[in-house]
C-alpha cells in the first residue's frame, strides 16, 4: 500500500480519545433477520480487546499486560477485535491474556483478531475494507484481519453455522452493512449460535447426593433479573469437587425460556474471568 493511501485510511479512523464504554455489543440473532443487510463472520472465542492506539484495554476498561513486541508497531487509531490462538481453546487464552505477567511462549500463540476500525460517519461496508486494508500493511503474523461474507438467505446463514460448529467453532457474528458505529447493544450487530449463553453469579454452592456425595451438586445462580435457578449439569467431577466460589461469574448455555422466564436446559460452560 502506499503512504498516502495508508495516511488516508488512517485519517478516516477514530481517534485513540474512546472509553470503555464505547463498545459495540451483539444481541442474539432471530428469525425473520435479512441475512442479505449483513455481513457474516466466524465468532471467535477469546478475549475482547480495544486497541486505543497506545494500550490493549478490555471491554470493560482494564489493561491487557501484553509484551511489548505484541502491540509495538500497531498503529496510533482505536481498532477492535478478540485476541484468540485456536477454536476451543477459551482457557488457555483468558489464563494468558488476563495474566498480569505477560508469559512470552504463550503470548506467540495468541492472535488479535481484529473485526473493525470504529468511525462514526462511515458504514461497516466501507468500515471492513478500511481494517482490512491496515492490518495488511502492518505485515504482522500475530494480528489477522476477520474476513467477511456476504449471504443471501437464512439457509445459507444454518449451513455456514453448521460448518463452523462442526470445526468446533463458537458461531457466527452479523453486522449490519449499512450500520455506523452506535456503542451499546444494538441490532447492527448480531451473534448466531447453535445455543444461547448468558452469564449468572454465584448465590450458593449446593451439596451433591448419589455418585456426587461429598461434592458439588449444583450451583445456585441469579440472573440480571434478579430470578434464580439451579444449574446442575455440564460439571466434570474435578470441577464438582472445586466448585465455582460464591460471587463468581459463570457462563452457562441453555435453549430458550420457560413460561416463567427461567433459561430451559441451563447447562455450565465455564466460569467468567474478570475482563
Amino acid at each position: 500500500m502506499k503512504v498516502s493511501r495508508l495516511v488516508g485510511l488512517m485519517s478516516l479512523l477514530l481517534p485513540c480519545c474512546l472509553f470503555a464504554q464505547d463498545v459495540q455489543l451483539a444481541k442474539v440473532y432471530r428469525e425473520g433477520v435479512p441475512v442479505s443487510e449483513y455481513y457474516v463472520s466466524e465468532k471467535y472465542d477469546g478475549i475482547r480487546a480495544i486497541w486505543n492506539g497506545h494500550r490493549l484495554l478490555t471491554k470493560n476498561g482494564h489493561e491487557i499486560h501484553a509484551p511489548d513486541w505484541f502491540t509495538h508497531d500497531l498503529p496510533d487509531v482505536w481498532l477492535d477485535g478478540e485476541l484468540w490462538s485456536n477454536r476451543n481453546d477459551y482457557r488457555f487464552v483468558a489464563s494468558t491474556v488476563l495474566d498480569k505477567t505477560p508469559e512470552e511462549a504463550a503470548w506467540r500463540k495468541i492472535t488479535y483478531m481484529v473485526f473493525d476500525a470504529p468511525d462514526y460517519s462511515r458504514p461497516f461496508s466501507e468500515r471492513w475494507h478500511i481494517y482490512g486494508e491496515l492490518v495488511a500493511s502492518l505485515k504482522l503474523n500475530h494480528v489477522q484481519a476477520v474476513q467477511q461474507r456476504e449471504l443471501e438467505s437464512k439457509e445459507d446463514l444454518y449451513i455456514l453455522l453448521e460448518e463452523i460448529t462442526n470445526m468446533d467453532g463458537e458461531g457466527l457474528i452479523l453486522h449490519k452493512k449499512s450500520a455506523l458505529f452506535a456503542s451499546g447493544r444494538s441490532g447492527n450487530l448480531l451473534k448466531f449460535k447453535r445455543f444461547e449463553d448468558a452469564e449468572a453469579s454465584v448465590v450458593s454452592v449446593l451439596p451433591g447426593k448419589g455418585k456426587f456425595k461429598n461434592m458439588m451438586g449444583a450451583l445456585l445462580v441469579e440472573m440480571p433479573t434478579g430470578q434464580r435457578f439451579k444449574i446442575g449439569t455440564g460439571f466434570t467431577n474435578v470441577q464438582r469437587m472445586n466448585p465455582p466460589r460464591v460471587g463468581d461469574r459463570v457462563t452457562y448455555k441453555y435453549f430458550g425460556f420457560t413460561g416463567t422466564g427461567l433459561p430451559r436446559f441451563a447447562s455450565f460452560l465455564r466460569v467468567r474471568p474478570q475482563e
